[in-house]
C-alpha cells in the first residue's frame, strides 16, 4: 500500500516561513517526479512546485523567489521551502507524486491528504 505522507503546515504572519515535507512509502519501485499542489476556499487546485528525478524544477510564478523545492530520493521526501509568505498563499497544500509500485509496475499518480497552511495579515 502507497501512500504519500504530508507534514509541516500551520499558521503563520505574513512574512513569515513555513517548510512542508512529504514522504512516499510502501513498496516502490521508482518515483517519476514529486510536487506540490494548493487549492484555496473556492479556487481550483493549482500547481505550486514541481521536481522530476533529475533534479530540475518549476515553479508557479507566483512563488518564483519565494518558494525551494527540493527532493531526498533515498528517503522518498520531497519538501517545499517557504519563505516571505502572503496572505494570498493560504491554502490546503497537497503532495503529489507520479510513481510506480513493485504490485503494479506501472506509473501512477498518488496523493497526499493535504495540509492546511494560512497566512495572517
Amino acid at each position: 500500500q502507497v501512500q504519500l505522507v504530508e507534514s509541516g503546515g500551520g499558521l503563520v504572519q505574513a512574512g513569515g516561513s513555513l517548510r512542508l515535507s512529504c514522504t512516499a512509502s510502501g513498496s516502490i519501485l521508482s518515483i517519476a517526479y514529486m510536487g506540490w499542489y494548493r487549492q484555496a476556499p473556492g479556487k481550483q487546485r493549482e500547481l505550486v512546485a514541481v521536481i522530476p528525478s533529475d533534479g530540475t524544477t518549476n515553479y508557479a510564478d507566483s512563488v518564483k523567489g519565494r518558494f525551494t523545492i527540493s527532493r531526498d530520493n533515498a528517503k522518498n521526501t520531497v519538501y517545499l521551502q517557504m519563505n516571505s509568505l502572503k496572505p494570498e498563499d493560504t491554502a490546503v497544500y497537497y503532495c503529489n507524486a507520479r510513481l510506480r509500485p513493485i504490485i503494479t509496475m506501472r506509473y501512477q499518480d498518488y496523493w497526499g491528504q493535504g495540509t492546511q497552511v494560512t497566512v495572517s495579515s
